[in-house]
């Protein structure tokens, strides 16, 4: 199994819209995905609650049965949508990935 883990902070604005507005828009664009991508057996967004200089806005952790179903994720037309408008409103990301 791959674990997929994505961690961003997100601007303060961006895309006429403050943090957790946005915020809010990846978690249902993310979620969306396992319902529009096969092979995606696992997907799950939160949106940071504490506050501190070292959290992070937005996680982001999903489950592939193998690294073909999670490129054919990240190559997916729906999920490359929503990378765009990801990287418009973030101004920093971290990924794992890792199979157990």
């Amino acid at each position: 199994m791959i674990k997929h883990i994505v961690m961003w902070k997100l601007k303060d604005v961006a895309e006429g819209s403050g943090k957790m507005v946005n915020a809010q828009k990846m978690k249902d664009l993310l979620e969306s995905l396992k319902e529009k991508i096969e092979g995606v057996k696992h997907i799950e967004v939160g949106i940071n609650s504490v506050k501190t200089d070292a959290s992070a806005d937005v996680v982001l952790y999903s489950e592939f049965a193998c690294m073909k179903d999670l490129d054919r994720y990240q190559n997916h037309p729906e999920h490359v949508k929503i990378v765009q408008f990801v990287r418009e409103v973030c101004m920093e990301r971290r990924v794992v990935d890792y199979e157990i």
